[in-house]
């Protein structure tokens, strides 16, 4: 992205460096709305999965299951905070972002201190993920306040449209979740589980693109072209 804006900027061409941060944005989330509801949805098979083998126990993935459902809301500002930077080192400002990046890290740096009093170490990604949207949304704000980014009717019409098949393709895999379940009990094989967590992959990210085309959030010819990039 951000040659892409120097390039159109340095031509002057103001609309065309907005449409390509506006697509910029619109594809990390698409990507990453969906990635941040599954990782909610099904935190302990992924776990369970990866991670339980030799010392990590079963007690160990329900204990970490929230730490991933907590940094997992942080992904779309994780994402977002690539998207919008760009718009200010592509105008030679690199001291706006070095600042917003300084009160984010105060941010987590207090969060932190006070979450995990309660919450312990999910507090700790809680802060996380709170620093990351505090991150997002001043680097947004600023861009907007100096009429350099503004969302167009496109990702206006586009976003609700993600994030509700984003949802949806959550509910299908607590649905798939239900029925395998016995895939991911603990005395379970390895083999087992990595099939029941390709089954919920393969086919939640199938739904989602599928319910994305038909939506109109993202045609098959889109997501086909961006691959191509």
């Amino acid at each position: 992205l951000l040659p892409d804006l120097s390039r159109k900027l340095r031509a002057g061409d103001n609309q065309a460096a907005l449409n390509s941060q506006n697509r910029a944005l619109e594809l990390s989330l698409f990507l990453t709305i969906p990635a941040a509801i599954a990782l909610m949805a099904i935190p302990v098979p992924i776990l369970r999965t990866v991670l339980e083998h030799g010392a990590f126990t079963a007690a160990d993935t329900l204990a970490v299951a929230p730490t991933l459902l907590a940094f997992s809301t942080g992904l779309p500002a994780f994402a977002m905070t690539k998207v919008f930077q760009p718009g200010f080192f592509a105008r030679e400002d690199t001291k706006t972002p070095m600042q917003f990046a300084i009160i984010s890290v105060a941010i987590n740096i207090a969060a932190s201190l006070l979450l995990s009093r309660w919450y312990g170490h999910v507090g700790i990604a809680m802060a996380t993920s709170i620093a990351a949207w505090a991150n997002a949304i001043l680097l947004a704000t600023a861009l907007t306040r100096r009429g350099h980014y503004r969302l167009d009717d496109r990702l206006k019409a586009r976003l609700p449209r993600i994030f509700l098949c984003g949802v949806i393709m959550g509910l299908l895999l607590l649905l798939g979740l239900w029925f395998l379940q016995e895939n991911f009990t603990e005395t379970a094989s390895f083999f087992s589980a990595a099939w029941g967590l390709l089954v919920l992959i393969f086919g939640g990210a199938a739904g989602y693109f599928a319910m994305a085309h038909f939506s109109g959030a993202m045609s098959f010819a889109e997501m086909r072209a961006v691959t191509k990039r």
